[in-house]
């Protein structure tokens, strides 16, 4: 076997491996450098003895650590198979290239200045969270570029438990599926994933935010796509028979609740929000994202779009406004309260750690919540990493280590209660 490394030093090989993910390509991966990192996780997993990981045609990258519990154990041959699963990709809005990873030792808690953009300060004031991390070591970018730790902090957690398992057999475990997936920053990390040959019974995505995050309830979304057909004539002659497409959708938008934006929202409160627009006079179209943690909610939402819809249509006389909607994703906690166990274990892991679980509704979505309707219930779990998706991100050492260690009571846990279940 070969020599484990540490794991800052992981992290930040990791994080050197440019792979940002596009949101416009249409093949799968979205960009093929993901497949650079992802062909070295193969040979990591072997390395850390796990000799079955491959990776597959769409770029998935998976591995078995097979069960170490002995077979006078009340659970052996019982422990379900456990997933844990973490994304490669990094965000396609701010570049993934060239990353210049910078380790803060020792942080004294003020103000960190990145080196490559001394414009580019994390601010003690605006990160409450630091307040917490005098004395650590803190991994920031230099500033001109993400540090990619969502959810290459992840990716180095998992590698970091594997070894951890290796080197210390009594740390009991049942089957672990190990996965690695690409796209999941452009919302397709579950495209193509293989829920029955990945043979688990619960995973757990460990692409959480601070220490002792817990997310096992996610948005509710949609896609509503909003099409205005007008009726375009030269505009030197246009009196009462133009009807500009351009003008009825700024009207349509303007004329949305201006309370159920991103903007003017925070906790449960769901929101429709405008991503893209265009158009001329005669067609106009604009793209927006429903989020709700509710199907109730978000069909009321979606209800706002269409009432709107017939409102301009009134309003402008011969104008013809569509409203199309496009499922995208549903909060995973419809599926996680069907499987209790999957979020009860990883609360008493987070607190074996010495932690209090952070549990909150994540304003968003997550590949676990895909996975957990299509029969794989996936709860999200802390990595450590903060200010995620921009030239700020940063993440304690520290942080990822006590994500390493939820992950070792995690499992110990499952084969706990699965031999008190008898």
């Amino acid at each position: 076997m070969s020599q484990r490394e540490p794991l800052l030093d992981r992290f930040i090989r990791y994080a050197k491996i440019d792979t940002q993910s596009s949101d416009t390509s249409t093949t799968y991966p979205s960009t093929e450098k993901q497949k650079d990192l992802l062909r070295v996780l193969v040979d990591d997993l072997k390395a850390a003895g796990l000799a079955d990981a491959a990776m597959d045609e769409w770029g998935y990258v998976m591995a078995t650590l097979p069960s170490n519990v002995p077979a006078d154990h009340a659970a052996h041959g019982k422990v379900p198979a456990i997933g844990l699963i973490a994304h490669v990709d990094t965000y396609f809005g701010v570049t993934g290239a060239d990353v210049n990873p910078q380790v803060h030792r020792n942080y004294d808690g003020g103000d960190i200045v990145l080196p490559g953009d001394p414009a580019q300060v994390i601010r003690a004031a605006d990160e409450t969270a630091l307040a917490g991390c005098k004395g650590l070591t803190i991994i920031t970018t230099d500033g001109t570029t993400l540090l990619g730790a969502d959810d290459k902090a992840g990716v180095a957690v998992i590698l970091e438990s594997l070894w951890q398992w290796q080197e210390h057999p009594a740390r009991l475990h049942g089957p672990i599926r190990v996965g690695f997936t690409p796209d999941e920053e452009v919302g397709r990390g579950t495209e193509h994933f293989d829920v029955k040959a990945f043979a688990a019974a619960v995973a757990y995505t460990i692409d959480g935010s601070g220490l002792g995050s817990l997310e096992a309830e996610t948005f509710c979304a949609d896609t509503a796509f909003v099409t205005v057909t007008g009726a375009d004539v030269h505009p030197g002659y246009a009196k009462n028979k133009m009807v500009n497409a351009t003008r009825v959708l700024s009207a349509f938008i303007m004329a949305l609740p201006q309370h159920r934006t991103p903007e003017t929202t925070e906790g449960r409160e769901g929101f429709l929000h405008p991503t893209t627009i265009s158009g001329n006079p005669s067609e106009a179209k604009a793209q927006f994202i429903v989020r709700s943690f509710t199907e109730e909610g978000l069909h009321e939402l979606e209800g706002v779009l269409r009432d709107t819809a017939a409102f301009m249509e009134k309003r402008y006389p011969g104008a013809r406004v569509a409203v199309e909607i496009k499922e995208s994703y549903r909060n995973m906690k419809y599926k996680l309260d069907a499987e209790p166990r999957a979020e009860a274990y990883a609360d008493e892991a987070i607190r074996r750690a010495g932690l209090i679980p952070e549990k909150m509704p994540v304003r968003g979505g997550t590949d676990g919540s895909r996975l957990s309707f299509m029969g794989l219930p996936t709860p999200n779990l802390f990595n450590g990493s903060m200010n995620f998706h921009g030239k700020k991100e940063w993440v304690p050492l520290e942080w990822m280590e006590k994500s390493v260690e939820t992950v070792l009571h995690l499992m110990q846990v499952w084969v706990e209660k699965t031999g008190e279940r008898g």
